[in-house]
């Protein structure tokens, strides 16, 4: 987690706080604020050791928390924010985890109940006690009640999006160590899973001390869980990192022995055992002239290990992608040479969802154009929200104002080098109908239809609605199809097959949401989506620049879904994309 990360959840929090004590408008400010923190360019700890005006340079942090930011980085803390926390010793973030519990109920049982965790929560909803607080009822604490495992599980596996950079971190830390020959992430994050139960790094080194004691030492590391000559675990901003070092020569047996989830690797040592070979996190050794291979789990002669091919190659297999070890048939089209060729980053030329400030985006359209440019993409969408179910506060446009947005959008393109397509961000709503005129649809580049609200219907009145949305003559896009929110919210339960075969069959492109807080469609609904002749399109839902590096998690969702470059639209020529859309 970046130290811009950190500080916006200092505010995150001081905005709950407050809005759990029913004050007005600060909580907004305070959100805006952290939003705009976390996604501003530069380091806001260079800002803060230039004083208040520097940090004030970020948009919508005035004089007051720019105070605080330099308080934080002066002390340590923020004696506001402690005070908060002492009037409300609540545990916000797990209590408000609980899909349908906010701030204000939060407040509102702390007062009440004297309700500061989850399990005190549970209990209250089991015991019948939530119902009784004025303004609850029956249902809410029903809600409430099947809600919290949900909410504890979601506390026990950090989101991707969170950990990711904090794996990037450690790593570029690491490979700067003299003593450190090479440095890889290992285990659910390097398959890229949408969760994680915590950071796994390996090193290749003759000098495990030496690197376990800079390992110790890096400056992000907020504790010291464990330390020994080869083994290290350390916790910073509530992620545990686990560093395990190895000789060189083991090095590529243990990284493909702790990427891979368990039943890939029990497949690829019964393909050894059947071919009188051991393979192990040490290597792969011919046992045929072995008496007792248990016995040493290097017994035997090395034929592979120093990479993490030649593990594979030991077996006469190609190499298999660390995306694909989950066992759901890559070791079979591995053996028949049918692995598909993934689709890279690189593969992608634009983006076909992103906001501006015409909605609820924090930069202009102008700037959002030129961060695109910088990228080098052929082509780039804005599909700014339109009005309807799910959007509250004058967040969404009319369609006045998006014909509006037109001529915005024409002014714009007309400098700008890349081919620059108007869209829509549609709302989907509880029946499948879209929220925009069949008038206005027609006169735009393309349309993401979404659903925003009705999260909560049941399986076959969901894909229903689902649906009829991609049977719209207009719809190019169904956005994030679920409106999961990982580890905060479930989201629709849909039959993806279903839903597929009716995309496909309309022309119609279903989402991978790169935002890491959606990463929707997952990973195994990609495959099914794909296996049912969908196309897919790896979106950012970019409001502000630096979220179209977001692109990496869509496309590393794509991989999982076991995607090549012709499955996603925006990995297409523009030719081609314009001949998808409506």
């Amino acid at each position: 987690m970046s130290r811009n990360d950190e500080v916006a959840s200092l505010f995150e929090e001081f905005a709950d706080l407050l809005e759990a004590q029913d004050v007005e408008y600060k909580p907004n400010t305070y959100r805006r604020a952290a939003e705009n923190i976390r996604d501003y360019p530069r380091p806001v700890e260079e800002l803060a050791a230039e004083g208040g005006d520097a940090v004030g340079e970020i948009q919508g942090v005035g004089d007051a928390i720019s105070a605080k930011v330099v308080e934080y980085f002066e002390t340590g803390s923020i004696e506001e924010l402690d005070e908060l926390r002492a009037e409300l010793p609540v545990d916000m973030a797990t209590l408000t985890s609980v899909e349908g519990v906010g701030p204000k109920t939060v407040g509102r049982l702390y007062e009440e109940l004297g309700v500061t965790t989850l399990d005190e929560l549970e209990r209250a909803a089991e015991e019948g006690k939530i119902r009784e607080v004025k303004g609850f009822g029956p249902k809410t604490e029903e809600n409430i009640r099947e809600n919290v495992p949900f909410a504890r599980e979601s506390q026990e596996r950090e989101r991707l999006g969170d950990a990711r950079p904090l794996a990037d971190d450690v790593l570029a830390y690491l490979r700067d160590d003299e003593h450190v020959r090479r440095a890889e992430v290992a285990g659910s994050i390097r398959r890229w899973r949408d969760t994680i139960g915590d950071v796994d790094v390996l090193v290749a080194s003759e000098s495990g001390e030496a690197v376990v004691e800079a390992f110790t030492d890096w400056p992000a590391a907020n504790t010291v869980i464990e330390a020994g000559t080869g083994k290290a675990s350390v916790r910073s901003n509530g992620i545990r990192v686990d560093l395990r070092v190895v000789v060189p020569e083991e090095f590529g047996a243990a990284l493909q022995y702790f990427t891979g989830n368990k039943d890939h690797n029990v497949v690829l040592r019964n393909i050894a055992i059947d071919r009188a070979l051991k393979m192990n996190e040490y290597g792969v050794f011919d046992v045929s002239e072995v008496e007792d291979p248990d016995a040493d789990q290097r017994a035997g002669d090395r034929v592979a290990g120093e990479t993490e091919a030649s593990m594979y190659e030991a077996l006469d297999l190609p190499f298999v992608p660390p995306e694909l070890r989950e066992n759901t048939g890559e070791v079979e089209a591995a053996r028949e040479g049918t692995l598909p060729t993934l689709v890279e980053e690189g593969d992608v030329r634009g983006d076909l969802h992103t906001h501006t400030d015409w909605s609820d985006g924090r930069y202009s359209l102008s700037e959002m154009v030129a961060a695109a440019e910088e990228r080098g993409y052929d082509y780039y969408a804005v599909a700014d929200h339109a009005t309807g179910p799910g959007m509250v506060g004058g967040v969404g446009l009319d369609d006045d104002e998006l014909r509006d947005q037109m001529d915005a959008v024409a002014e714009v393109a007309a400098d700008a080098s890349l081919e620059l397509l108007h869209g829509v961000e549609a709302n989907v709503d509880a029946e499948g109908g879209i929220s925009v005129g069949d008038d206005v649809l027609d006169e735009l580049d393309l349309v993401v239809a979404s659903p925003h609200a009705a999260l909560d219907q049941d399986r076959e009145t969901a894909t229903d609605r689902l649906v009829r949305a991609v049977e719209h003559p207009a719809v190019d896009i169904l956005g994030h199809p679920t409106g999961r929110l990982i580890n905060e919210r479930r989201g629709l339960d849909v039959d993806v097959e279903r839903l597929a075969e009716a995309a496909a069959a309309n022309g119609v492109a279903l989402e991978i949401n790169a935002d890491p807080a959606r990463l929707d469609l997952r990973g195994e609904l990609v495959k099914v989506a794909l296996e049912a002749g969908a196309t897919v399109v790896a979106n950012t839902d970019a409001h502000a620049p630096g979220a179209l590096d977001y692109v990496r998690y869509g496309v590393h969702t794509a991989r999982r879904g076991w995607c090549e470059a012709d499955d996603v639209l925006n990995a297409r020529l523009l030719e081609d994309v314009r001949s998808f859309l409506h």
